[in-house]
C-alpha cells in the first residue's frame, strides 16, 4: 500500500515502523521536520492546522507516492497547556486550540485525503483516531472536556463520511485509543496515581498501552483485510470501556 501517516511520534511513529517493515510505502508529514526526518521515510513538514499547508502535504504524498490507497490521522494532542480541563474552567484558549489540533487537522487532511481518492476513482481507506475518552470517560484523572469533544466530532464524523463516500469504494473507519505511552502521556507516566489506576482500567495491559498495538489496529483498517469494513470504531483500550 501507499500510505500517508499524520504525525511523526507516538502513535504516528510506531505505524510507521511496522508499515514499512509490512513493505509497504510511506509518507509522512507532522509539524516537526526532526522527528519526521528520524523515521527514515519520505516527509513534508506542515503545520496540520492550516488548511493550505494540510492539502500541499497531501500533495506532496501524492507527488512522490504516485497515488494513494490509505489515509491515517494521527496527529493531535492534548489542550492541557493551552486551558482544556472542566468544562467550566476550561478557557476560550483551551476549547479552541484543542479543537485545531485534534479536529481542524484531521478535517483538512480528510477532505484532501478524500479529494485525492475520488480523482483516482479506485477507493481508498480512511482511518481517523478517535478516543476512548470521547464515549468513557474518567472524571477523577481526565476531565479534559474540549479534547473529549473533538474526539466525538472525529467519531461522529467517521459514521456520516463512511455513509456519503461508500458508493465510491471509499472505507472510513477510526481507532480508539486508551491511554497509550507516547510523548502526549507523559504527565500520567509520572503520575502514580494514574499509573496505578491502570492496573484495573486497562486490565489487559495493567498499564499504559503500547503504540504498537494502536499501529496494529490501524494498519488493519487500511488493508485489504478489511476491504469490507467501514463507519466502524475499533477501540483499543486494554479494557478501558468495559471496567
Amino acid at each position: 500500500m501507499n500510505l500517508l501517516i499524520t504525525g511523526a511520534t507516538g502513535i504516528a511513529a510506531a505505524t510507521v515502523r511496522l508499515a514499512t517493515a509490512a513493505g509497504h510505502k510511506v509518507f509522512v508529514t507532522s509539524l516537526h521536520a526532526d522527528d519526521c526526518a528520524a523515521l527514515g521515510v519520505p516527509y513534508f513538514a506542515a503545520d496540520l492546522t492550516d488548511s493550505a499547508q494540510a492539502t500541499a502535504a497531501v500533495a506532496a504524498a501524492v507527488a512522490e507516492l504516485g497515488s494513494l490507497d490509505g489515509v491515517f490521522c494521527v496527529v493531535g494532542g492534548s489542550g492541557r497547556r493551552f486551558g482544556d480541563g472542566p468544562l467550566d474552567a476550561c478557557t476560550d484558549e483551551g476549547w479552541r486550540q484543542t479543537f485545531a489540533l485534534n479536529l481542524d487537522t484531521t478535517f483538512f487532511i480528510a477532505r484532501a485525503a478524500l479529494t485525492q481518492f475520488l480523482a483516482q476513482g479506485t477507493g481508498g481507506s480512511l482511518v481517523l483516531t478517535g478516543s476512548v475518552l470521547a464515549t468513557h470517560p474518567e472524571p477523577g484523572k481526565f476531565a479534559t472536556h474540549a479534547y473529549a469533544a473533538s474526539k466525538g466530532a472525529i467519531l461522529s464524523l467517521v459514521t456520516t463520511l463512511a455513509s456519503y463516500y461508500a458508493p465510491q469504494k471509499i472505507r472510513v473507519n477510526a481507532v480508539a485509543p486508551g491511554l497509550v505511552r507516547t510523548p502526549m502521556s507523559q504527565r500520567a507516566q509520572g503520575d502514580a496515581e494514574i499509573l496505578a489506576l491502570m492496573k484495573t482500567k486497562q486490565p489487559l495491559a495493567e498499564d499504559l498501552l503500547d503504540a504498537d498495538e494502536l499501529a496494529k489496529a490501524a494498519l488493519f483498517l487500511l488493508s485489504e483485510s478489511a476491504a469490507q469494513i467501514t463507519g466502524q470504531t475499533l477501540t483499543v483500550d486494554g479494557g478501558w470501556s468495559v471496567s
